[in-house]
C-alpha cells in the first residue's frame, strides 16, 4: 500500500512539474487606455489585431481603435516593436471633420512592400459619413517611422463600387503587393451586392492603386482567401453556382483558373472552408465548418483541388472556439490563435497536418491574465518564438484600463 502511494505521489509531482513548466507568454506591450468600464482615449491605440515581423527585424502592427466607448470603437493606429519590447507609434486614424473618417477607420491587416513601407487597409472610412462607419475603407502607407502617411486609395469610390471593396494585402514575388476583396468591381451578384470581387495591385514604387481581375458572378464570387504561392502566383478560396471553389491567379499574364472542391453537404447543409495555407507537404490546408453544427476541423487538398479529406472537428472532442489563421510552424505542425478556446477566453492550440486532432493547447489567456484575453493571431519570428497579440484586457493602474496586448512566447521551435 505504501509503495502504491508512492508512486501515486510521484505521479502528481511529477503531472504538477509539467504543469509548472508549460511555456508561458511574456507580455511585451499593453495598449492602456485612459477611463474606466472600458470607456475612454487610447493614445497609443487598444485591440491589437494585426502583427508581422518587418525586413529589419522588428515588429509591426495595427491596433484596431484609439477610442472605445459605449457602443462601437473607432479611429486605430499603426504602430511598431522591437524584439526589445521598446513600443513605437507611428500613426493615428483621426476622425477628420464631421467625424467621416475620410483617411480609414479601424485598421486592419498589415504588410511590408518592397519599399520597406508598412501598408495596409482599414475596415471602414474613406468616403461616406455616418461617423465613419460609411464607406469601404481606405488603402494605405507609412513609413517605418511613422512619416509620409499617405491614403493610397479610398475603396469604392468609384461608381458602382468598380474599383474593389478593400481587403488584406500580401507582398507578390514582382515586387508589387496583391489583394482581395470581398465585393466590388465589375461582377453581376444581384442588387443586394455592388460587384462579386476584385483582386487588385499596389506598385510601391509609384503608389498606383489597380485591379487586375474582376469576379465575374456567373461562375466565380466573393473570394475570402488570398495567399501567395513560390512560384509568384496566388491562390484562393471563392464562391460560385458549384460551390466552393479553389482558384488561381497568375500576375504576369492575368490568368485566372478555378475548380469546384466539392465540399460535402449532409443534410442539404454546406461545408465551408476558410483560413488557406500551404502545408509542408505542398498541398493546401485550411478550417472547415458545416453550416448550422458546432465544430471545426482540418481539411487538406492538393494544389489543382483533388483528394480533397475533411478531418474530423477536433473541436466536438477537445472543446469549439473562433480559430483565426493557420500558421505552418518550423516544427511542421499548424498553429492556431483560437479566440474563444475552451474556457471562452481564448487558446493557442497546435493541430497535426497528418490527422488533424490537437497536439497541444495552451491557455495562458483569461479576463484577469496579464497578457489579456481573445487573442487575434499568431505569428513565428525568425528566431523561432511565437509572437501574438489579444484583442482584449491585461493590467493598468487605477484609472486607466488595458485594451490588449502584443506578447512573446517561446515554446522550443526551431528558427525561420
Amino acid at each position: 500500500m505504501k509503495r502504491k502511494f508512492a508512486f501515486a505521489a510521484s505521479l502528481i509531482l511529477l503531472a504538477g512539474s509539467a504543469y509548472a513548466a508549460a511555456p508561458q507568454p511574456v507580455v511585451v506591450n499593453t495598449f492602456i487606455c485612459n477611463g474606466s468600464a472600458g470607456i475612454g482615449s487610447c493614445p497609443n491605440g487598444g485591440r491589437p489585431d494585426s502583427l508581422i515581423q518587418g525586413s529589419d527585424g522588428n515588429f509591426y502592427g495595427a491596433a484596431q481603435d484609439s477610442m472605445e466607448g459605449s457602443s462601437t470603437p473607432s479611429g486605430g493606429t499603426v504602430f511598431s516593436v522591437t524584439p526589445a519590447g521598446k513600443f513605437t507609434l507611428l500613426h493615428t486614424f483621426a476622425p477628420g471633420t464631421n467625424k467621416a473618417y475620410l483617411n480609414g477607420n479601424l485598421p486592419s491587416l498589415v504588410a511590408e512592400g518592397s519599399d520597406g513601407k508598412i501598408y495596409g487597409t482599414t475596415l471602414f472610412g474613406g468616403v461616406g459619413g455616418c461617423n465613419g462607419y460609411c464607406g469601404s475603407g481606405v488603402l494605405y502607407r507609412v513609413s517605418k517611422t511613422g512619416t509620409g502617411f499617405e491614403v493610397l486609395n479610398r475603396f469604392c469610390s468609384l461608381s458602382n463600387c468598380a474599383d474593389g471593396g478593400g481587403g488584406p494585402i500580401v507582398p507578390g514575388s514582382d515586387g508589387n503587393l496583391y489583394g482581395s476583396s470581398f465585393q466590388g468591381g465589375t461582377g453581376s451578384c444581384g442588387s443586394f451586392y455592388q460587384g462579386c470581387g476584385t483582386i487588385f495591385r499596389v506598385t510601391p514604387s509609384t503608389g498606383a492603386y489597380d485591379v487586375v481581375f474582376n469576379f465575374p458572378g456567373s461562375t466565380d464570387e466573393f473570394p475570402s482567401s488570398f495567399i501567395p504561392a513560390s512560384d509568384g502566383t496566388f491562390y484562393g478560396l471563392d464562391s460560385g453556382p458549384q460551390g466552393q471553389k479553389l482558384f488561381h491567379f497568375t500576375p504576369a499574364t492575368g490568368a485566372f483558373e478555378s475548380v469546384a472542391l466539392n465540399f460535402p453537404s449532409p443534410n442539404g447543409l454546406p461545408s465551408i472552408g476558410s483560413s488557406l495555407a500551404f502545408g509542408a507537404n505542398g498541398n493546401f490546408y485550411g478550417l472547415y465548418h458545416i453550416y448550422g453544427e458546432s465544430g471545426e476541423g482540418l481539411f487538406e487538398v492538393h494544389t489543382d483541388g483533388s483528394n480533397l479529406q475533411l478531418f474530423p472537428f477536433y473541436t466536438t472532442r477537445n472543446g469549439g472556439g473562433s480559430p483565426d489563421g493557420l500558421l505552418l510552424a518550423t516544427d511542421g505542425n499548424f498553429w492556431v490563435a483560437d479566440y474563444n478556446g475552451n474556457s471562452g477566453f481564448g487558446d493557442i492550440i497546435t493541430l497535426s497536418p497528418s490527422t488533424g486532432t490537437v497536439i497541444r493547447r495552451l491557455t495562458p489567456f483569461g479576463s484577469s491574465a496579464a497578457v489579456g484575453s481573445y487573442p487575434a493571431e499568431v505569428i513565428q519570428a525568425k528566431d523561432g518564438t511565437l509572437w501574438g497579440s489579444t484583442y482584449q484586457g491585461g493590467k493598468a493602474s487605477a484609472g486607466h484600463f488595458a485594451d490588449g496586448t502584443v506578447f512573446r512566447l517561446n515554446v522550443g521551435l526551431p528558427p525561420k
